[in-house]
């Protein structure tokens, strides 16, 4: 039997043997690993660690804090500022960017976070997880939120960790897809599933149908096809899939192909969409492209995307390449 690959092993031999990553991001990598078993086991103490309810305040999009989401953007700071390898941080929790303090040395990178995605879904036991990005800081001056303004297609990493009934690791750094698993007798994530693929064609649709009143036409178009089943211009019949996680809803899509949307409606018209560009849609697409899939906003390539502001949102559509074309195309018509 072939001995396991640790995460450290692989980020080495990326680093070493292929060329694919510099040291500092390796080590940047290792300790986001860090910080999200960290995550991972105060998600699985629950009620034991007093870490469910709410936390009786609100981030700067206006949604009530969980315990859980304060306590995981704490973990990912602490663990992320002593290093070295970062010049600053950003989190979907945080008003601003976080700046590494003067007393530590800093690093050429960027890191974005969503620190716990899927909130509503702590108190009842459903998988939640954590979505990370890096980017280089292309400026020699002083880090500023304009550093962190650049497209998906920049990101030099990206992945997310879900904790579900495995703990499980999910990269790329631009060479596929991997998966590792946490293995909590030693301790490490290892290395279970390379170069993830997924299926170009798809019978599975995630998205919140309780919306479906305010959707725009080509939404409205595609998923009236997927309902119409064999008898209907698609020709086959569809399941649908919803999680209210986005980290749990891709992790399937990635396992077994589908197409998760959650695209533009006509509550918030003057909004583009629901999630977060920078913290969610952007490390989640460039991990569905690398695995062959597609990822757009209903009319371009997310990781096209320029932004200009932090907390930025974007309509999300992204799975199984034929699927995001034809409700792309739908947009176009």
């Amino acid at each position: 039997m072939s001995k396991p690959v640790s995460l450290s092993r692989y980020l080495v031999e990326e680093q070493r043997l292929h060329g694919k990553i510099p040291a500092q991001l390796r080590l940047l990598l290792e300790v986001v690993a860090r910080a999200c078993k960290g995550i991972s086991h105060a998600v699985n103490k629950g009620a034991l660690g007093d870490v469910l309810g709410s936390a009786g305040s609100e981030n700067v999009q206006g949604e009530v804090q969980k315990k859980l989401d304060i306590i995981a953007n704490e973990v990912l700071i602490e663990a992320n500022e002593w290093g070295g390898h970062l010049a600053a941080m950003a989190s979907e929790e945080m008003d601003s960017i976080y700046v590494v303090p003067n007393r530590y040395p800093q690093g050429e990178y960027l890191l974005l976070f969503d620190p716990l995605d899927g909130s509503s879904n702590i108190d009842v036991n459903v998988s939640i997880g954590t979505i990370f990005s890096v980017l280089q800081k292309t400026d020699s001056q002083a880090v500023s939120e304009h550093d962190f303004l650049q497209s998906g297609a920049s990101q030099v990493a990206a992945g997310y960790c879900v904790y579900g009934p495995q703990t499980m690791l999910v990269l790329t750094v631009g060479d596929g897809v991997m998966m590792f698993t946490l293995d909590r007798e030693q301790g490490s994530f290892v290395l279970t599933q390379e170069n993830v693929q997924i299926p170009q064609d798809t019978q599975e649709f995630a998205i919140n149908m309780s919306n479906m009143r305010h959707w725009a036409a080509p939404v409205k178009r595609y998923v009236d096809e997927c309902l119409q089943g064999q008898e209907g211009v698609r020709g086959k019949n569809f399941n649908m899939r919803w999680i209210a996680s986005m980290v749990a809803d891709v992790h399937r899509i990635l396992m077994r192909g589908g197409i998760f949307m959650y695209p533009w409606d006509q509550r918030e018209p003057n909004k583009p969409g629901k999630l977060r560009l920078m913290y969610e849609a952007n490390p989640m697409s460039w991990l569905v492209e690398q695995a062959g899939g597609a990822a757009t906003n209903g009319h371009q390539r997310i990781l096209d995307i320029q932004p200009t502001q932090l907390h930025e949102r974007v309509s999300v559509i992204l799975g199984s390449k034929n699927e995001v074309d034809r409700v792309t195309a739908y947009h176009a018509d």
